[in-house]
């Protein structure tokens, strides 16, 4: 074998491990599984940098796909965020059921559904805060995030005429009741629980549910 020809096979045989690793790295996934991958590394990313600075190409790099991968089931960032919204969404939507769905005493059933919400914003803080952060200043994830809020709204203001009709509210405007509400607990559980280091969920969720309880039921304890 000549010197030239053993050379070029040892850069082969040194290449091969890499090109091994990058072929397992990028093997082919279910549909599923490789959205799944990428709206992880997005919350991956939103924890520790703003939405502007959230960019395809370096949020691939958090992942095993190409970056052409990420249009094959996002059209761009935004898009990518409001079906980040939607996981998180449906992540809420059972800590608020306890609540909204309650039969028996709805206090305590508010106080448990908020334990739940505490929790779950304590894992998921940091990007509900950078969404709801950049919600200020760009238009389509203001709206995405509005999406989120209102759902929220809805359910609250059902479940307070409910309450109106079996006499155990006192008559309100439940509609702007429900959103004042919900605004207020978004803005407090991101300023405790949004950032690093956080505070205590436990402590939050109570202040909260202390706060629903009396300007809803009156009862203090």
């Amino acid at each position: 074998m000549s010197t030239t020809s053993a050379k070029r096979a040892r850069r082969l045989v040194s290449r091969a491990p890499r090109l091994e690793r990058r072929g397992a790295a990028r093997k082919r996934r279910r549909p599923e599984e490789a959205e799944s991958e990428i709206l992880a590394a997005a919350e991956r990313c939103l924890r520790v940098r703003p939405f502007r600075d959230l960019q395809v190409a370096t949020l691939m790099d958090g992942t095993g796909l190409r970056r052409s991968s990420f249009y094959h089931y996002f059209r761009d960032r935004h898009k990518l965020v409001v079906r980040l919204l939607e996981e998180l969404s449906r992540g809420l939507v059972p800590q608020s059921q306890v609540w909204f769905g309650a039969d028996e005493d709805p206090i305590e059933n508010l106080r448990a559904g908020y334990r739940g919400i505490g929790r779950f914003w304590a894992q998921h803080g940091p990007v509900l805060r950078a969404i709801a952060d950049a919600a200020t200043h760009d238009r389509q994830v203001e709206k995405a995030h509005r999406a989120f809020v209102d759902r929220f709204v809805r359910g609250t203001a059902k479940r307070i005429r409910t309450d109106i009709h079996r006499g155990r509210i006192a008559p309100l405007d439940a509609e702007e009741t429900a959103r004042a509400l919900i605004l207020m607990s978004e803005s407090f559980l991101n300023e405790k629980l949004g950032r690093e280091p956080q505070g205590d969920w436990r402590r939050t969720v109570d202040t909260l549910a202390t706060l629903w309880q009396r300007a809803l039921y009156g009862e203090s304890r």
